[in-house]
């Protein structure tokens, strides 16, 4: 059986969000155990060319609950400015983009597959369909700053394994 656009899109999501539930939450538990100043890592960059460890939180956050939002209104754009962040804040993402995506039907979301959507960032737009926005920008995105995420945290020396970063796997017979 042919994978849909609901486990490409939104299965995936949910899956790797659970991982980085779980990533953060390690990260506040580490936080309490170590004298860990949570309010400094929301700030920490891999590199300082970087965006920040909460814009990777962000980009998370917004790679898949905006990125179904933009494909469902057909325009997609950078995330917004998020003033005031706070570690326990950016949990608050994590759970609301869990959140919405467990509330999309599966007809809902395999109807958006095939439809066009744009990415509008100033002036400029590129143009996709939902099945390319998903698997060429959405995605990665998605996967590339969950996995920033997940590198701060351990760099900080929260103990994390690739486990803790996939999730629920998809175990079994389909």
């Amino acid at each position: 059986m042919a994978q849909s656009f609901y486990d490409s899109s939104v299965t995936s999501y949910l899956q790797i969000l659970g991982g980085v539930a779980n990533v953060l939450a390690r990260g506040a538990d580490y936080a309490v155990e170590h004298s860990l100043d949570l309010d400094e890592v929301i700030g920490l960059r891999l590199r300082e060319d970087m965006a920040p460890f909460s814009f990777q939180v962000i980009s998370v956050w917004h790679h898949s609950m905006g990125g179904m939002k933009g494909m469902q209104a057909g325009v997609f754009a950078p995330p917004p400015k998020l003033p005031g962040m706070t570690y326990e804040r950016l949990q608050g993402l994590i759970g609301e983009a869990t959140d919405y995506l467990q509330g999309l039907s599966v007809d809902e979301v395999n109807a958006l597959s095939g439809q066009d959507v744009v990415f509008r960032f100033g002036e400029r737009e590129i143009p996709f369909t939902t099945d390319n926005f998903l698997a060429s920008f959405s995605l990665p995105n998605f996967y590339f700053h969950a996995s920033i995420t997940y590198a701060v945290l351990r760099m900080q020396g929260v103990p994390l394994g690739k486990m803790d970063f996939l999730g629920h796997l998809r175990i079994g017979a389909g």
